[in-house]
């Protein structure tokens, strides 16, 4: 007869050979029932369950040594054996009820910023998303050029941080595809912010930028500094005079090749034209020339076309485009301390006609039901002493910022 602590050791060593197959069991039936029915498996049929599956791994052993149905290691095998198999079934219980039913890729693709990476501006969290790595070519699409390729892999874009990596990644491919105006661009965002992009380069150049009905022709010059896309400048010529659009332009000051949409085309005439959906043909841009002896690509008529073919130089003259008479009036109000503002009157307005306000002036108002006399609904401006105002109407006051805070307050 072996002593008591040694008559324990192997009853859980038996407890542990013959626990394994009850235990597993029991798990896998505890999870099927749970996430089939949603009803947990109860605990006395577990041990039921375990106690017949160990009895038939443990029949083998009393077989062999009669002396196991008389001794403590009998007692503490079964303890075990029930331990095992009760842990093993709340286990898959527990699993059969956070397992969702219904597993799609969408949910997957769910996948949210880690919280390291995000940047809170306020009570904005944003995440600054950068290239993992080189920027990769797409098939079917030529390569890019080394310049485009440098200038979006060193590139960094800032955008909300509370939205799904899938939707980041369709945010990311806009923002690309509008800056760089690439034909196609695919981005793939990992949790830490890290984005892994695939490019191609813009399907044309120098022909989306021409304005139907026109042609671009380049012609050699003393190119201003500053000149910018865009620009309207006329060309001198021994012929005579053109006017046109800038649409690339490089000076002799200009060190760097520039990307495809600085560099000059060939001297050559083409028919201008896109469809009605396509990009705008004359995009502003902020880069301009440094300057200097170079060539211009102006975007001219047909017929000035020819005069500028025929000429092997001209001088540039850029015309003033002249000031925007909106933003004087504006600027001569911010001089004198006036204020414009845009205000929505509220449910109960003061029954004052628009010309009683003191130190406030109604530009206009847009009223929200049909004006008397057939007049229709929209802005009406420089009222005068018409009706007064009524709820729901939209104005444009202007006054100091006292006044206007008082004329707020008393129309709200």
């Amino acid at each position: 007869m072996s002593s008591l602590p040694v008559e324990v050791l192997l009853g859980i060593y038996l407890g542990l050979l013959t626990g394994i197959v009850p235990a597993f069991v029991a798990g896998a039936l505890g999870f099927l029932v749970r996430y089939v029915t949603g009803v947990t498996l109860p605990g006395f049929g577990v041990v039921v369950l375990a106690l017949a599956i160990a009895s038939i791994n443990g029949g083998l052993l009393i077989l062999a040594d009669d002396a196991i149905i008389n001794s403590p290691r009998l007692l503490m095998a079964v303890l075990v054996v029930l331990m095992l198999a009760l842990y093993a079934h709340s286990q898959g219980d527990k699993l059969g009820a956070e397992l969702p039913r219904r597993v799609s890729f969408t949910s997957f693709r769910k996948r949210t910023l880690s919280a390291d990476v995000v940047e809170f501006v306020g009570t904005v969290g944003q995440v600054t998303v950068r290239p993992g790595g080189e920027v990769r070519d797409m098939e079917g699409y030529p390569p890019l050029p080394q310049t485009l390729r440098t200038t979006i892999r060193d590139g960094s874009w800032r955008l909300p941080a509370d939205l799904p990596l899938s939707e980041l990644e369709v945010r990311l491919e806009e923002r690309l595809r509008t800056d760089h105006d690439l034909a196609d661009v695919s981005a793939t965002i990992d949790e830490q912010g890290r984005a892994t992009i695939a490019a191609a380069p813009p399907s044309s150049g120098l022909s989306r930028r021409v304005p139907e009905g026109r042609r671009a022709v380049s012609i050699d010059a003393l190119v201003p500094a500053g000149l910018s896309r865009s620009d309207a400048v006329r060309i001198v010529t021994a012929d005579g005079t053109v006017s046109g659009t800038v649409l690339s332009a490089r000076g002799s000051g200009d060190d760097s090749p520039g990307d495809l949409e600085s560099r000059l085309e060939p001297e050559t005439a083409t028919d201008g034209g896109v469809d009605d959906d396509a990009v705008p043909a004359v995009t502003p841009s902020t880069a301009t020339t440094a300057g200097g002896e170079g060539r211009v690509t102006v975007a001219v008529s047909r017929r000035d076309a020819r005069t500028l073919l025929s000429a092997d130089r001209g001088r540039i003259v850029v015309q003033s485009r002249g000031t925007s008479h909106e933003f004087e009036a504006l600027s001569l109000l911010g001089r004198t301390g006036q204020t414009v503002r845009r205000v929505t009157v509220g449910a109960d307005p003061p029954a004052t006609r628009p010309d009683e306000y003191d130190d406030v002036t109604i530009l206009a108002v847009r009223r929200q039901s049909a004006e008397e006399e057939n007049r229709r609904r929209g802005w009406v401006f420089a009222p005068g002493i018409e009706r007064r105002l009524e709820a729901g109407d939209d104005v444009f006051v202007a006054g100091s910022e006292s006044a206007l805070d008082r004329f707020v307050e008393e129309t709200r």
